[in-house]
């Protein structure tokens, strides 16, 4: 049987700590205790029966009680078990850092290191580049390198067009003629 223990948030690791400890120093009937990622004031203690549950959690710091219902693996299921998603961040990526303390900067990707899930960044605001290591899940790209590669080819390739194209319009065009003499300040021979 699956239970739902509240305890006083953001102290979810020490109450399980010290479940954990009165489990193992009275050898209770309790298999399993877990922290769900993301769910804040709660941890799911497995136990054989109701009795070996509220012992366990009986009179400890941080612990506020035992919620009347059990649930099924199937109902938590989508906490505990990590969901792989595809990390799509890339060296030469513009990112906009969504967690503090740079929360709203814009960065540049350096490195990314996708097995600790970290990516190494310089801040495009900072004078100095600075390298800062952040978490995956604390970066949201903006912009891609190849998207920028192409835009800027496209640019090329328009300014191009733009030289072979005759020029319309008030201005002649002028060429450099040898017996041409600017007359300006500069001479011709600078």
């Amino acid at each position: 049987m699956i239970f739902i223990i509240k305890v006083t948030t953001n102290k979810e690791d020490k109450a399980l700590e010290l479940i954990s400890d009165k489990v193992q120093k009275k050898q209770l009937q309790v298999y399993s205790l877990a922290k769900p990622h993301g769910l804040r004031g709660y941890i799911f203690l497995e136990a054989e029966d109701r009795e070996s549950a509220e012992e366990s959690a009986f009179n400890l710091p941080y612990v506020k009680g035992i919620i009347g219902k059990t649930v099924t693996y199937d109902e938590i299921k989508n906490m505990l078990e990590p969901v792989i998603e595809e990390i799509n961040i890339e060296k030469g990526d513009i990112v906009e850092i969504i967690g503090e303390p740079f929360k709203k900067e814009k960065a540049k990707v350096v490195r990314v290191d996708k097995s600790k899930g970290e990516a190494v960044v310089t801040l495009l605001a900072a004078v100095v580049p600075i390298p800062v290591t952040v978490k995956l899940d604390n970066v949201k790209v903006i912009r891609r390198e190849k998207e920028e590669e192409t835009e800027e080819e496209e640019v090329k390739e328009e300014a191009t067009e733009a030289q072979d194209t005759p020029m319309s319009g008030d201005a002649p065009i002028l060429s450099k003629d040898e017996n041409y003499e600017s007359g300006g300040l500069i001479s011709d021979e600078y």
